[in-house]
C-alpha cells in the first residue's frame, strides 16, 4: 500500500490548499465520521463536520463537500478519506479486524481526530492500544505544526466546554515522526463546531474551535502531515 495513501492523490488539482477550486465538483472530498460499536454515541455533534467543512472552504481555501461521510471503522471505505473524526460520550469497542483496518489506514497516510465529547477517554485509550500496542499517546508540544498552521495557538488547545474543569490537552500518536492521530481531551472541539444555537457558545469560542479545526485539516491534507 502506498506510503501516503491513494486518497491523497484525489487532492491533486482541486483539493489542496491554495489550488483552484471547481464549483460543484462531483467527487468533492468529505470529512468522514467513524461509526463504531460498543454502545457509545458515535453520531453526536451532528452539525460539527458540515460546519467545519464550510468554514475551511471559506477561510483556508479547501473545496470540501459540506455534508459528512460516514464509514464503519472496519470498512475499506475509510481509505477514501484523508480525515476521519471519532467522537462520543461512552463505550467504544474495536474488533481485531477493525483495529487492523484502522492501523493500516493510519500507517498508509490517513489522519484520525478523536474528540472527547465527555466520557470517552478510558474507552478510546483502551481501544487505540489494540490499534497501536507499541505506541502511547503523547502530549503534543505547542511548537508542533498542528498548533501553528494556518492559525497559531501558542498555548495549545482552546477550552471549549468545561467538562471536569481541567486544562484542555492535545494528545498524539506518532508514526515515523508523523502525527497520525490527534486526540483532544477536556476541550471538545466538535461541540465548538456545532450550529451556534446548539450550545450558544460565545462567537469567540466557536471561532477558536473552528480555527483549530482548520489546523487539523491542514495537517491531514498537506505535505506537512508527513512531519
Amino acid at each position: 500500500m502506498p506510503k501516503r495513501l491513494l486518497i491523497l492523490g484525489l487532492l491533486v488539482g482541486f483539493q489542496l490548499i491554495g489550488l483552484p477550486r471547481c464549483a460543484g465538483q462531483p467527487n468533492q472530498l468529505k470529512l468522514c465520521r467513524l461509526k463504531y460499536n460498543g454502545g457509545g454515541d458515535w453520531y453526536s455533534s451532528r452539525t460539527a463536520l458540515p460546519n467545519l467543512s464550510q468554514y475551511a472552504n471559506s477561510h483556508i481555501g479547501t473545496n470540501l463537500a459540506t455534508t459528512e461521510a460516514i464509514a464503519e471503522v472496519g470498512s475499506t471505505d475509510i481509505f477514501r478519506y484523508p480525515f476521519c473524526f471519532l467522537t462520543g460520550h461512552g463505550n467504544v469497542v474495536f474488533t481485531d479486524q477493525e483495529a487492523a483496518n484502522l492501523r493500516n489506514y493510519l500507517i498508509a497516510g490517513g489522519f484520525l481526530h478523536i474528540c472527547d465529547n465527555y466520557g470517552i477517554d478510558p474507552f478510546i485509550r483502551r481501544e487505540m492500544k489494540k490499534v497501536f500496542p507499541e505506541l502511547l499517546f503523547q502530549v503534543v508540544p505547542f511548537n508542533h505544526p498542528i498548533y501553528n498552521a494556518p492559525y497559531t495557538f501558542s498555548n495549545g488547545l482552546p477550552k471549549v466546554h468545561q467538562h471536569d474543569g481541567k486544562a484542555p490537552m492535545g494528545y498524539g500518536l506518532f508514526w515515523e515522526g508523523r502525527i497520525i492521530c490527534f486526540y483532544d481531551y477536556e476541550c471538545d472541539l466538535g461541540n465548538g463546531w456545532e450550529d451556534p444555537e446548539v450550545y450558544k457558545d460565545p462567537i469567540e469560542i466557536r471561532e477558536k474551535a473552528l480555527n483549530m479545526g482548520c489546523n487539523l485539516i491542514y495537517q491531514a491534507f498537506t505535505a506537512d502531515a508527513s512531519k
